[in-house]
Order: C-alpha cells, then sequence, then structure tokens
C-alpha cells in the first residue's frame, strides 16, 4: 500500500512539473506591467508618422486612449524623416518612427540611428522578413507596387491601361504619368531599387530617364499620385496600390483601376522603430509592442489603409484581396543593396535625368 501511494505521489509531482514547464514554455503576450508603468511615468510620446494621417492619428490617439501616455504627432514623407533624423545625429526630436517603406529605416539603422529593441509582441510576425537582424524596426503592413489609372480620361483619349513597366515608356503617355520625388518618397526609392534589380544597374537608370520624359509631376510623399488620379489630373499615377483602394472605397472614385505590371513588382514593408536617445525610451518601447498587436494594425482598414497585416493575430483587411492583391506575387527584393547604394543611386538617376535636358526643378519635383 506504501508503495503504490509512494508511486502514486511521484505520479503527480510528474505532472505538476511537467504542466509549470509546458507554462513556462509558452512566449510572453504582450508588454509588461513594469514596461507600462514606467512608460507612464515618462508621460509622453513623440510620433513622426509615415503612413496615411488618417491611420496615424488613430493610431496615436488610441495609445493614449489605453495608456493614458500624452501622444502627439508628425506626418511626414519617410524621406523626410531620415532627413531629419540624420540632421539631429542622435538627439531625435521624436521617440518613434510609425508606418513607411523600410528602405529609409535601413540606411538610419545601418548609420546608428535607431534603437534595437527585443519586442515581445514580434513573436506574432509571420516571417523573420519582417523585422529588421539585429530588432532595429518591426514590419506591421505589406504594400504592392503598381499603377493607378483614370479610365474614364483613358477612354476619352482612346488609350489602353498600360500593363507592364515597359508599357509606361510608350509616347502616348507622354505628360500623363505621375510619380513621387525621389529624394523625398521612400516610395520613390523603392522605384529605383527595383528598377535596378529588375533590369541592372545601367539600364534601370536608362529605364528611369526615359519614364521621366513621360512623367508631369513627382509629388512629394508616396501616396500624392494616387490622390490626383480619380479626380483625372493625373491620368497614370505609380504607387501603392492599397492607396488607389483608398481612392476607390473611401473617395468614391469608381474610375480608378489597378494594376500589377505582368512581369512583376517589388513590395514595401511599412515599419515601426525607435529612435537613438528618444527622450521617451520606455514610452517608445510601448509603442513598439502596441504597434505590434491588432488593437493598432486593425485600424489601418478602419482609416482608410488597406495593407496587407504582417501578424498572425490580427485580421487582414478584406478588401486587398478582393481588388485581387496577392502579397505573395512579388520579386525577390535585395534589401541589403537597397541599403549600401540608395544615396547613390538618387545621386545618379537625377544626374543622368538632368543631363537628358530634363527640368528637375521645385516646380516639378515637389517638395512642398
Amino acid at each position: 500500500m506504501k508503495k503504490l501511494l509512494a508511486l502514486f505521489l511521484c505520479l503527480c509531482m510528474m505532472v505538476a512539473l511537467g504542466s509549470t514547464m509546458a507554462l513556462a514554455e509558452e512566449p510572453a503576450e504582450g508588454p509588461s506591467e513594469e514596461l507600462i508603468e514606467a512608460a507612464k511615468a515618462e508621460g509622453e510620446l513623440v510620433v513622426y508618422g509615415s503612413c496615411e494621417e488618417e491611420y496615424l492619428a488613430a493610431a496615436c490617439a488610441h495609445f493614449e486612449e489605453l495608456y493614458g501616455i500624452k501622444t502627439s504627432y508628425q506626418r511626414l514623407s519617410t524621406g523626410e524623416v531620415q532627413a531629419k533624423i540624420e540632421e539631429e545625429n542622435g538627439n531625435p526630436s521624436a521617440d518613434v518612427w510609425f508606418g513607411g517603406t523600410t528602405d529609409p529605416y535601413n540606411v538610419v539603422a545601418a548609420e546608428g540611428l535607431l534603437e534595437p529593441y527585443e519586442a515581445v509582441n514580434a513573436s506574432h510576425l509571420t516571417s523573420d522578413m519582417y523585422k529588421h537582424a539585429d530588432n532595429m524596426w518591426f514590419g506591421i503592413y505589406k504594400g504592392i507596387l503598381g499603377f493607378m489609372v483614370n479610365t474614364d480620361e483613358l477612354e476619352r483619349m482612346g488609350l489602353e491601361a498600360p500593363e507592364d513597366w515597359q508599357d509606361l515608356l510608350k509616347e502616348e503617355y507622354k505628360g500623363l504619368i505621375w510619380l513621387s520625388n525621389y529624394n523625398t518618397a521612400g516610395t520613390a526609392k523603392l522605384v529605383i531599387n527595383t528598377m535596378i534589380q529588375k533590369y541592372g544597374h545601367d539600364e534601370g537608370i536608362q529605364y528611369l530617364v526615359d519614364l521621366d520624359k513621360n512623367i508631369q509631376v513627382y509629388t512629394k510623399s508616396g501616396s500624392g499620385p494616387s490622390k490626383n488620379v480619380g479626380t483625372g489630373e493625373c491620368v497614370i499615377g505609380i504607387g501603392f496600390l492599397h492607396d488607389g483602394i483608398t481612392q476607390i472605397l473611401d473617395n468614391g472614385y469608381d474610375n480608378i483601376a489597378l494594376v500589377i505590371p505582368s512581369t512583376g513588382t517589388s513590395f514595401e514593408i511599412g515599419a515601426t522603430a525607435i529612435f537613438k536617445g528618444a527622450a521617451h525610451p520606455n514610452a517608445a518601447k510601448l509603442w513598439i509592442e502596441y504597434a505590434l498587436s491588432p488593437e493598432c494594425v486593425e485600424l489601418g482598414a478602419e482609416n482608410g489603409s488597406y495593407q496587407f497585416l504582417v501578424i498572425d493575430n490580427a485580421k487582414q483587411p478584406e478588401a486587398a484581396s478582393e481588388f485581387g492583391l496577392d502579397p505573395e506575387n512579388v520579386m525577390e527584393y535585395d534589401f541589403e543593396d537597397a541599403t549600401k547604394n540608395i544615396k547613390t543611386y538618387i545621386e545618379e538617376v537625377m544626374n543622368a535625368i538632368a543631363n537628358s535636358g530634363s527640368d528637375t526643378g521645385a516646380d516639378r519635383f515637389k517638395t512642398e
């Protein structure tokens, strides 16, 4: 009897120990109470946002509502944030960066201007490609590069919509295309890298010189072309297709069609990061945890931003799939080459455009 009792007690202890180990192996979920309290003690957070302002405003307002931390923001293109952070050189006037394509993030990370942080909620990222190798930034969404066209204007002119990148060089599209400014917009930087990776260095730059002949204006922000397609001021806009969905669904422009280039296109990873030297480091860490949660990213589709989400516990916006966008149908993208060389590439492209005799003044390459 004693042996049976001892065996029973031993089995109970093993079960209890196994349960404890299983609990220990489960990943932590969300920010710790210590981090939340430390962030509340700082009492303030300043955000530079490069996503659309409606989404940025909603995300900041909800963070303030959740934690009682005063949250202010400024909407700037990724190129503007990069320039500002480089100028401030470790003494940033904001704590975190939210939204916008990662090419500029990678540049400032390489310059030592972002702060690494091991985010608990990064465990929900669907792939390691959606975070910096040293935890300098974390992905929150994925956007597909393509064309938005005004179908009414094309029909009026008797023109077919372009189907691929090479189609954009046709003389019939002269003065009809808008792109964003290579110096100010992360979207335009992605276009440069995409063309160089797609066609090779010299051919890619020559493509952009040839494309320039058909471009009417370069907007400051990457979403600028999309906002002018529905009105017909821009007939063909190059940018992220989720911006076109916003114009169709939220602004009622049913005369916009979306085109995924037939021979392939690239994508952005929209990110969030902490600036090196942030004045409110704990609030900044809490923001990262929040930005990697459904609480934050699902606000995108509620506020006119229909990018694919890259965390596994968030609900995908149905609109992106309904418009035929496939987050996996994209070319391989060399982030390392883009990080190392984009400043040189921009200079080479702008010089090549200027040497072709084209107008590179501020009236055409917008900075406001």
